[in-house]
């Protein structure tokens, strides 16, 4: 995979991949604004799957597990526009209006795709890569322009925008049930769940009576197995979207486990 990145300063970016398929386990740190200039992504996140293709715009907020999947798609590269709207612009933007919002944390993406307003506003900066950087007063404005343009189309926002909280201390079992799926490092689950990573061994090893490592594994090949026999996935898809890295590892732990492998299973369910 060969990912090229131009910035135009450091939280605009046009992302590029070829057309390759590409795998990751991401935590955003920052509100993430994206419009898909070509090809096509999953983010699979805990209680729902997005796909995006050309043309369509959307906001991540901060603070999400999601895995991002690129597929190939007739030979065109994974290209997107992002804009990170980070917590420091944020603040000094709504130091100057007055909303009545009620922050809270909001589990999920939302969708601008082919909005007019939003689409005419990114395709805006695209000629300013060729000039490969931007100054920073500019830059200020292209990004209050984009936090005015979705509160404008979207009255919600502010409860998203402009909530600054970091993580508190959450019901372990539950966010571990929940988000078990992602393969992400242990320090991101115990900053998602409110802990250091000392306490969040010490909290796991109460609940679950064994290491994290053991227990993501498990429930990632139990989660599979009910992929295969209720919901008729390939093993392809299967494999990455309930956390492994690559097929034939996620193979070789399946057989260990259950005895047979994905292929096996597959097969007899078919008979």
């Amino acid at each position: 995979m060969e990912y090229q990145a131009k910035y135009i300063t450091d939280d605009i970016k046009l992302s590029c991949y070829d057309d390759k398929f590409f795998k990751s386990d991401i935590m955003f740190e920052h509100h993430m604004l994206v419009w898909f200039l070509s090809g096509q992504t999953k983010i699979v996140q805990a209680d729902a799957t997005y796909l995006f293709k050309k043309g369509d715009i959307f906001l991540i907020p901060r603070n999400q597990l999601a895995t991002i999947i690129n597929y190939p798609e007739n030979g065109e590269p994974h290209q997107t526009v992002v804009m990170h709207l980070t917590s420091a612009r944020l603040r000094d933007f709504y130091a100057k209006v007055t909303t009545a919002s009620n922050p809270v944390g909001v589990q999920k993406i939302y969708r601008y795709s082919n909005h007019p307003l939003l689409e005419s506003f990114l395709s805006s900066v695209v000629p300013y890569f060729d000039l490969q950087s931007l100054p920073e007063n500019i830059a200020s404005l292209k990004i209050t322009e984009a936090i005015s343009i979705l509160r404008s189309i979207d009255p919600g926002i502010d409860n998203v925008l402009a909530n600054f909280e970091e993580p508190g201390k959450v019901d372990l079992a539950r966010f571990m049930d929940q988000h078990f799926m992602f393969n992400l490092p242990l320090e991101k689950f115990s900053y998602l769940t409110g802990r250091s990573l000392t306490t969040f061994k010490r909290d796991f090893n109460k609940i679950f009576r064994t290491t994290p490592q053991r227990w993501l594994t498990q429930k990632r090949l139990e989660l599979a197995h009910y992929q295969f026999v209720e919901k008729n996935k390939k093993p392809i898809d299967v494999c990455y979207e309930v956390g492994f890295e690559n097929l034939s590892h996620f193979s070789f732990a399946f057989k260990k486990h259950f005895g047979y492998s994905p292929t096996q299973l597959i097969g007899n369910l078919a008979r």
